[in-house]
């Protein structure tokens, strides 16, 4: 009798060990499934900041990617070219932003990053709707700028001080617009403001006012001027009868990660380049019939 009671109790004790064993492996198997479904969910995040002037457009593509890119955390943000090109050189940001070459730019080591054009924008002086002008020469346009016409009407507008409004120091919109209309000479003392989107406000609500933005930027509240009759349209842009252009650059710091490579693609793909950038205002860089390299020189 007892000996039977010891072979029942022994069973007993060998089928609740062969249960729990099976309930550990379980719940080892459970874990390491849990922790490879949470590292195959692992979001990688990437940065992009600089210029506003392309701001719209990695904005706008960068939602469309991570609705079927789960994985990527994408955030755009402004603050200028200069800022774009010195965060991405410090490794602060994945992506910088910029209107203009790195080389272009004081205290940037251009060979520590790679180039990627992702568009063409088109730069235009702009007009409060009331000064009555419509169409001014370039050199009109550089004594404005340079501040030896100040009045409206000796260009033929009206009898109007002109309030010179500019970007601040560091933007890319500036830097080629400059480049492009000034000729080295000095521009006039104005206030200066940090973005497109300030300068079209500004410009719209203050009587007299001129600036320039990107054609993107442009509406029905500011007028964009003519220059030598020449009007600031993507076709002329092309092929550079309007002069006022730069690329759309994104940098990278050396060669991008995985993530970041596949968002620089997206950038370049047939679905931006065909139909997004031409919606928001720019100029595919599949469109263009010349090219322009750091020193601005321009080839067919």
């Amino acid at each position: 009798m007892h000996k039977k009671t010891l072979i029942s109790t022994l069973v007993a004790f060998s089928l609740a060990g062969l249960l729990l064993g099976g309930c550990s492996s379980n719940s080892s198997s459970k874990k390491s499934s849990d922790s490879s479904d949470t590292k195959a969910a692992k979001v990688t995040k990437i940065t992009a900041v600089g210029s506003t002037a392309l701001q719209p457009l990695v904005e706008q593509a960068a939602q469309d990617y991570q609705a079927t890119n789960k994985n990527v955390n994408l955030t755009v943000q402004g603050g200028g070219s200069g800022t774009g090109l010195s965060q991405v050189q410090q490794g602060a940001v994945q992506i910088g932003n910029s209107d203009i070459f790195a080389e272009q730019s004081s205290g940037i080591k251009a060979k520590q990053l790679v180039d990627h054009k992702v568009a063409v924008v088109g730069m235009t002086p702009v007009v409060n709707p009331k000064t009555g002008v419509k169409n001014v020469s370039m050199a009109q346009l550089r004594d404005i700028f340079t501040g030896k016409i100040t009045n409206w009407q000796q260009v033929g507008g009206k009898d109007q001080k002109i309030s010179v409004i500019n970007r601040a120091q560091g933007s890319g919109t500036r830097a080629t617009f400059e480049s492009a209309v000034l000729e080295g000479k000095k521009a006039v003392t104005s206030q200066e403001q940090d973005s497109n989107g300030t300068v079209q406000k500004l410009v719209s609500t203050t009587p007299g006012a001129i600036s320039y933005l990107a054609f993107s930027y442009v509406n029905d509240k500011v007028n964009a001027l003519s220059i030598n009759n020449v009007k600031p349209t993507d076709a002329n842009v092309t092929d550079n009868k309007w002069t006022i252009w730069s690329y759309e650059h994104m940098y990278t710091k050396g060669q991008p990660n995985k993530a970041t490579q596949g968002f620089l693609k997206y950038m370049n793909s047939g679905k931006v380049q065909g139909s997004l950038v031409n919606k928001l205002g720019y100029i595919s860089i599949h469109d263009m019939k010349v090219t322009k390299n750091a020193k601005n020189v321009v080839a067919k």
